[in-house]
């Protein structure tokens, strides 16, 4: 598989992985994609975010990460416009933050954002049970392969679904 990132940078923090680690981390959740991907990978501050996050989503306040899956305009089939997966738009402020209160490595959560956003980029959701068992358990295998500890601890999953 090919896959091409972007990293687009919107922040002005500065602690965020580079351009390799978002590759990696993106390949291991693509895994069983099967066909080339693109994505962007947006790094932005809070007032982006929350900008976003009220535009798309209707909720108040900055996110972890935004998916958002590419959908071929009306009338142009999909193939024609190549490989393009969608965008990750992370919010390097929330992250950081979030790594420190969960007592996770930056670099861990880091990952598991970017694995998790990836997963909604193709389709999976948790907005039931059954769906959010169904990525715990995938971003789960993911990040071990790639040397990270589980990231759900008791009542973690519940940040991430309030906001």
């Amino acid at each position: 598989m090919n896959l091409e990132i972007e990293v687009q940078v919107a922040t002005t923090r500065e602690e965020y992985p580079d351009a390799a680690a978002f590759r990696s981390w993106i390949r291991a959740a693509l895994q069983d994609y099967g066909r080339d991907a693109e994505v962007l990978v947006r790094i932005v501050d809070e007032q982006e975010s929350a900008e976003l996050n009220a535009s798309y989503r209707g909720k108040q306040g900055p996110t972890n990460v935004l998916s958002f899956p590419f959908e071929a305009p009306p009338g142009v089939p999909a193939e024609e416009l190549g490989d393009l997966l969608g965008d990750l738009v992370m919010c390097a402020p929330v992250i950081i933050r979030e790594a420190s209160e969960q007592g996770k490595s930056p670099q861990s959560h880091w990952a598991h954002m970017t694995v998790h956003g990836t997963l909604h980029l193709l389709g999976y959701d948790h907005q039931t049970d059954q769906e959010a068992g169904r990525m715990e358990a995938l971003e789960t295998q993911i990040l071990a392969e790639l040397g990270f500890p589980c990231p759900y601890e008791p009542s973690v999953y519940t940040a991430y679904t309030t906001k």
